[in-house]
Formats: structure tokens, C-alpha cells, sequence
């Protein structure tokens, strides 16, 4: 992947640092943000490489997205419809970049999927949890299409994404919007389409470690702590059994630091009353979502695992 990592100026009078969250961003103390870690944006169109199509969409105001579609699709055609969220420490990254399309392209060709990736705001600029509301306006936006109820609907929606095959899937921390936005889905009783499973990709829930509290200081500053933060801990959501859809996958690498997360994720669903069927994934050898940043054989491996998980049924 093509990221620039960007190491800032130091001027002693004028540039103090008062937060510095390797590799996600600093925080100067006149409040300015600089990230480590700034991703290529790819223009919406065709994909030469793997014949996938893809545009841009306005959600509301604050909230955009990118649909992606296969090669060949044909008017009137239904497809399984994935409803994607990026990730990048809720701080960097956007649908519009080159690793969320590296990341979906294969859901579209191998999977012969719509995938539509939320394009949410970021922190520290917009504190969570308001990359989890945009989120959820953007999920809602996408379920209105199944009878058209949206003003100027999205025809690659209307014509082509069957919303009674719906998946939801993210990586790292949209891999915590996804669960977050499966549970809103389920205590609302969303209308519209029917979310089967959710591909939970080697996730990023909170911790009480001391390093990580700092982070999430500056990234939530209105959060409860962990103990009591759904957003950071879903032991601590009481509705975390609602979750609406028939199956969970959740997917973690070796040598992931944030490997037991997962791990603890799909233990606390496990236990919490919800009635589907959760299954956990290993991928030996490897590390934090090594699928978006390789070709080889485990991200050839990985991504039939996911890619069957959609297909289940069909």
C-alpha cells in the first residue's frame, strides 16, 4: 500500500505536542492534527485491474459512501448486498481510499456481491461516537431503498442489490462500527431488509490498558470508561443479544496485538443469550489485517473463508 508516514517540523515556541497516538495521529497543543498515516484516495469509476465499477454517493450532509458493483452485472440482477465499514483507529481512512478498495474488491469478483462502504467522519476532529451515528444514517439510508422510500434513490441499489440477503462487514475499528450498527438494526427493528450475517475482521474494541485509555481520551472524550462503554466494550451493552442476523464470523490473525480482542468478542456473543451461530477464525503466521496490505497465500485463504461465509445458503 502506498501511505505516507509523516514525521512534522518541531518548532520548540510554537509546535508542543500534547498527544502523540503512533501510528494513528498527534495532537499539537494549538489543536491541530497531523496523522502518521495518509491514505490514497482512488477515483470513483472502472477498476481496470479487476473490471469492478464503482461511484460515489451522498448520504446526508455529513455522511457520504462508495457502492461498488461486479463486472457484467445486468439490469434486474439481485445480488448479496455487504454494507461495509473501514477501518483506521476511527481516525483515518475513508471509503474513498486504496485500502477499502482493497479490501472490498474481492467481495465484489469473487463474491459476486454489491458492497456499499460507509464513508463515516473521523476523530479526533468528530469525537466518537459520532462515526457510529453516521454509520447508522448510512445503514438506515441503505435499508429506505427496499421500497424505494429514499428521494432520488440509488438505481445500482434499486435494480441490482437484493436487501433480503444483506451482510454487514468491517475491518478493525469498522469492524466495531459493524457490530455496533448490527445492534442498532436489532433494538429499532430496522425496516426494509434483512441483515444475515456479519464478517467481524480482526476487530478493535477498547481495553483497560494505560496506553490505549490515553488514546481513547482523545478519541472519546465523552466515554464512560471502559466498564461501562458499549462502544469500547460489548459485555457492556445490555442489548447486545439483538444483534438481528443468523451468523457471525469473527476473524483474527496470530500475531495481532489486538488478537484477544476478537478472541473476547466472540465469547462475550457467544454467552449473551443472542440465538445465532458465531464461529471464530484463525489465521496462523500473520498479523492485523495482513489480507489488505498482501497477496499471499493466507490473504488468498482468508478471503475465500469470508467469501464462502457469504455464499452459505445461497
Amino acid at each position: 500500500m502506498n501511505n505516507e508516514f509523516h514525521q512534522p517540523h518541531m518548532d520548540s515556541n510554537t509546535n508542543e505536542i500534547i498527544c502523540d497516538s503512533f501510528p494513528f495521529f498527534k495532537i499539537y497543543k494549538d489543536g491541530r492534527v497531523e496523522r502518521y498515516i495518509v491514505t490514497q484516495p482512488v477515483p470513483a469509476g472502472l477498476d481496470p485491474v479487476s473490471g469492478v465499477r464503482c461511484k460515489d454517493l451522498v448520504v446526508s450532509k455529513d455522511v457520504k459512501a462508495r457502492i461498488f458493483v461486479p463486472q457484467g452485472i445486468t439490469r434486474g440482477e439481485k445480488l448479496p448486498l455487504i454494507v461495509h465499514f473501514h477501518g483506521g483507529g476511527f481516525s483515518t481512512g475513508s471509503a474513498f481510499d486504496n485500502v477499502t478498495q482493497k479490501a472490498v474488491i474481492p467481495f465484489v469478483k469473487q463474491g459476486n456481491t454489491i458492497v456499499v462502504s460507509i464513508d463515516y467522519r473521523i476523530a479526533p476532529e468528530h469525537p466518537l461516537p459520532i462515526a457510529h451515528q453516521d454509520s447508522w444514517v448510512g445503514l438506515q439510508w441503505v435499508a429506505a431503498h427496499a421500497n424505494g422510500e429514499v428521494e432520488g434513490p440509488e438505481p445500482w441499489l434499486n435494480e441490482n442489490a437484493d436487501l433480503g440477503n444483506v451482510f454487514l462487514s468491517g475491518e478493525s475499528a469498522g469492524a466495531n462500527i459493524a457490530h455496533y450498527v448490527a445492534v442498532q438494526a436489532g433494538v429499532t427493528k430496522l425496516v426494509g431488509f434483512k441483515i444475515k450475517g456479519m464478517l467481524i475482521i480482526h476487530p478493535y474494541f477498547g481495553s483497560r490498558e494505560p496506553g490505549e485509555h490515553e488514546f481513547y481520551k482523545y478519541i472519546a472524550p465523552a466515554s464512560a470508561g471502559f466498564d461501562h462503554d458499549p462502544i469500547a466494550n460489548p459485555a457492556a451493552d445490555p442489548n447486545l443479544s439483538r444483534i438481528p442476523c443468523e451468523r457471525v464470523m469473527v476473524l483474527v490473525a496470530e500475531k495481532d496485538g489486538l488478537r484477544s480482542r476478537g478472541e473476547d468478542y466472540y465469547e462475550t456473543l457467544a454467552k449473551s443469550g443472542w440465538a445465532g451461530d458465531v464461529e471464530l477464525f484463525e489465521t496462523k503466521g500473520e498479523d492485523h489485517c495482513f489480507h489488505v496490505f498482501s497477496d499471499g497465500h493466507n490473504a488468498g485463504v482468508l478471503i475465500k473463508k469470508m467469501v464462502d461465509f457469504i455464499k452459505k445458503d445461497m
